[in-house]
């Protein structure tokens, strides 16, 4: 039943990438340094050139962003399976959680309970497909007023490549104990409740012809004495 189940997620999932790259498709791969985790992600042999026009309002209109593994979700799943005690037995939220990768970690981690959040409903199903290839459960919702209990700690990684998305920060903090912000494209967030806490290295998955200059991740929290 699983199988089945799984089979008909991947399908939809291509489906709904097919809406708006028609010849792009979900295939599932491992994450790099991180051998027990699995995604569908968009191929990657994907054509990297111009797109057509009808293909290029198409990406405007919906962006399939939830197709990649972005440079900040990768690291900071990375982090979170190196460093267990960060997750394990809290409860969770991955705020703009895309392809799902953060909250797979966690719960991969050892989190009591964890909650995906995307107001995207094609991220959600890619998420609840890689719930699927992963094994975990994970609650998944379109809003934070939807989690119905308190949270320990909430991550936000690669959700700031729109200033629009800043305002997140205050719900998030009025929702959670601590806030993970991790992202590529802000080496300086400044904001005094937050300090940076760790540096890596990481791009996104497939890797398209991001520009370097996007690879290194910073980690911020708003714990006043991290680590």
């Amino acid at each position: 039943m699983h199988g089945t189940q799984q089979l008909k997620l991947l399908r939809e999932v291509n489906h709904r990438l097919k809406s708006t790259l028609p010849e792009a498709y979900i295939e599932i791969v491992s994450l790099p340094g991180l051998p027990s985790l699995h995604l569908g992600l968009i191929n990657s042999d994907f054509p990297t050139g111009p797109l057509d026009a009808d293909t290029m309002k198409a990406v405007i209109r919906k962006p399939a962003y939830w197709a990649f593994c972005w440079g900040s979700g990768l690291a900071t799943a990375s982090y979170i399976l190196s460093n267990p005690n960060l997750v394990l037995d809290r409860t969770i939220c991955d705020l703009g959680t895309g392809s799902g990768v953060v909250a797979i970690a966690a719960k991969k981690a050892g989190a009591r309970e964890v909650w995906a959040c995307d107001i995207d409903p094609d991220a959600l199903k890619a998420t609840e497909l890689n719930c699927h290839i992963n094994k975990v459960e994970v609650s998944l919702v379109d809003s934070l007023d939807k989690i119905s209990k308190p949270v320990s700690l909430m991550f936000m990684a690669d959700v700031l490549y729109d200033k629009n998305n800043f305002a997140l920060i205050e719900v998030a903090l009025g929702r959670t104990e601590e806030l993970i912000i991790s992202d590529s494209r802000i080496n300086n967030l400044e904001d005094s409740r937050f300090k940076i806490f760790n540096k890596m290295e990481m791009l996104t998955l497939p890797n398209l012809g991001e520009f370097d200059e996007y690879k290194e991740v910073t980690f911020y929290s708003s714990k006043k004495n991290y680590l």
